[in-house]
């Protein structure tokens, strides 16, 4: 079935029936709408509650299609560009808004060099915010729901490899935030005064990471 929105929009839905007393709607990674209904809801009953929440479900279908846009794109330190294969470089350059590269191989080693680097000299940097720190020791892995994790008993650090997608003072902000928690384990009033002494804008930070 087929909804046309009010922009002209075109919108392939499915109505998925269950035991359920509510509606519910959702546009996956295919940019189709998912509507989950109740057994009794008519077609046309259906069809006018998704008009009546058409504005909630174009921000759903938009922020998808940003999504499957995105696979497309080398994402680096705020900035997303579009990737382009050349067999006649030697190393991986950024011009405006395209990443030249010999191959995806050659990316992707450069991506993990970066993050080392970059990480390094970003912890460094916020060693300085601090008085005082123990010893600690850090590491990097892809997280599917966290940004980082501090391990007090092992005095470990552990950064999301995907912060190298985001803006340099997002991975501030992650690694503070970390090491707070060596002063503080847990999500206290005293530790969020903690965050804000070395970084006052962390609310809009995590807003950002949340985005």
């Amino acid at each position: 079935m087929m909804y046309e929105a009010s922009n002209g929009l075109k919108i392939e839905y499915e109505i998925i029936r269950k035991k359920n007393k509510n509606i519910y709607f959702r546009v996956k990674e295919d940019l189709k709408l998912y509507v989950t209904a109740p057994i009794f809801l008519s077609n046309n009953s259906i069809l006018k509650l998704i008009k009546e929440n058409e504005n909630s479900i174009l921000k759903m279908y938009y922020k998808q299609e940003d999504k499957r846009e995105d696979i497309n794109k080398y994402q680096y330190l705020g900035h997303k560009y579009y990737v382009y294969i050349k067999d006649d470089i030697d190393e991986v350059k950024f011009i405006d808004d395209k990443v030249y590269t010999k191959s995806l191989d050659m990316l992707d080693i450069f991506t993990k060099e970066q993050i080392k680097k970059i990480y390094e000299e970003e912890i460094n940097l916020c060693r300085k915010c601090f008085s005082y720190l123990p010893d600690f020791t850090w590491k990097t892995r892809y997280m599917k729901t966290r940004w980082g994790v501090c391990n007090t008993k092992n005095k470990q650090i552990t950064l999301n490899t995907e912060l190298i997608k985001k803006d340099k003072d997002l991975l501030d902000y992650v690694i503070i935030h970390e090491l707070c928690h060596f002063f503080e384990g847990n999500h206290s009033k005293e530790f969020w005064s903690l965050v804000a002494q070395a970084y006052p804008k962390y609310k809009e930070a995590r807003k950002r990471l949340r985005g």
